[in-house]
């Protein structure tokens, strides 16, 4: 078997506070052919996402810091071109981590099959992916999500916050999500279903807003920002409540300590409870959450946006998007075709 040439990104230097493209470069290089029980994956999609972020710094986290001068990793769909496994054959299509490449080779054991019955195959890396579990886990456990209940998601729109939405109207809850502009808090009340979007940045007084929002008080919270937006649930946050912690992207890029909510101490007299989770600790509800995402995938019911940029050599553009707001939903780099063989 012939080797293959891949182009790849790779960390050329640590971000120091906002990410810049000189942090990264593009190289070309030569991946062999499968080994014994490897497999060849040509990718098509990859994602970006927020945690990586965090891998870009030199620390100790729940997964490895990128090494400089080697190809970043993350989400990505592909189709199996060479086998050497009888667990998977040419043509299938699967999800895997070596995103960051044209080719990716590894143990068939690190490549999963997915179904393209179910969704496009670009939706096992949004709301049939990690996001999606990310949303479901978060909700669910951590949320301890009960039907017909009162439910607040920062960054509504994005990839994990518009599952997060949605799945709580499916539950029949009373849903108010907040986004960074009118076009999002539009789709978030048009198509998403939610009851109310606040624009974060016009609203003027958040907490204010929130209240008004919630006459009631909030049962869940799902964390996605962090800051200003932490407050505000915090406030208005009803006896009991639960603020699952998943994100907080308003920090990701800071370079100095940034104080906690200030009204941290309402926690206690509220008797709230402030839980942090990672979704890769919550894989065993995997089975539950695609026997829900499935049915309203199929019905029409769970809606979604997705940016994209083509070209392996728009990824570091397309990661920076996160950051600056210009993604829409899910961000996505199209690689290659979308059917490799």
């Amino acid at each position: 078997m012939s080797n293959h040439s891949s182009k790849e990104i790779r960390l050329k230097a640590r971000p120091v506070g906002m990410p810049k493209d000189s942090d990264f470069e593009l190289a070309t290089a030569e991946v062999p052919g499968p080994k014994d029980g490897e497999v060849l994956v040509r990718n098509i999609w990859m994602s970006v996402d927020p945690y990586m972020r965090g891998r870009m710094m030199d620390r100790e986290s729940y997964v490895p810091p990128f090494q400089i001068g080697s190809p970043l990793e993350g989400g990505a769909i592909g189709q199996v071109v060479e086998s050497n496994s009888d667990k998977l054959k040419v043509g299938d299509f699967v999800n895997h981590m070596l995103g960051w490449r044209e080719f990716a080779v590894g143990d068939a054991a690190g490549f999963t099959k997915v179904d393209p019955s179910v969704g496009p195959i670009e939706a096992y890396l949004g709301v049939l992916g990690m996001p999606g579990m990310t949303a479901y886990a978060g909700l669910m456990r951590i949320g301890e999500l009960k039907d017909g209940e009162t439910v607040f998601v920062s960054a509504a729109s994005g990839a994990v916050g518009s599952v997060v939405c949605q799945l709580a109207k499916a539950h029949g809850c009373y849903v108010v999500g907040s986004a960074g502009s009118d076009e999002k808090c539009k789709w978030l009340e048009d198509v998403a279903g939610i009851d109310k979007a606040i624009n974060y940045k016009t609203c003027g007084d958040l907490t204010k807003a929130v209240g008004e929002a919630f006459p009631k008080g909030i049962d869940v919270y799902f964390e996605n920002v962090g800051g200003k937006h932490l407050e505000a649930a915090i406030e208005n946050m009803r006896p009991f409540g639960r603020l699952a912690l998943c994100g907080m992207i308003e920090q990701y890029n800071a370079t100095e300590p940034t104080p906690g909510p200030s009204n941290i101490i309402m926690a206690v007299g509220k008797s709230l409870k402030l839980q942090g989770f990672i979704v890769s600790n919550h894989f065993d509800l995997l089975p539950k959450f695609m026997e829900e995402m499935g049915p309203l995938i199929k019905s029409g019911k769970m809606k979604w946006e997705e940016t994209v940029e083509e070209g392996i050599e728009n990824a570091p553009k397309a990661f920076l998007k996160l950051f600056s707001g210009g993604n829409f939903g899910k961000m996505l780099v199209k690689i290659g075709p979308d059917s490799a063989v």
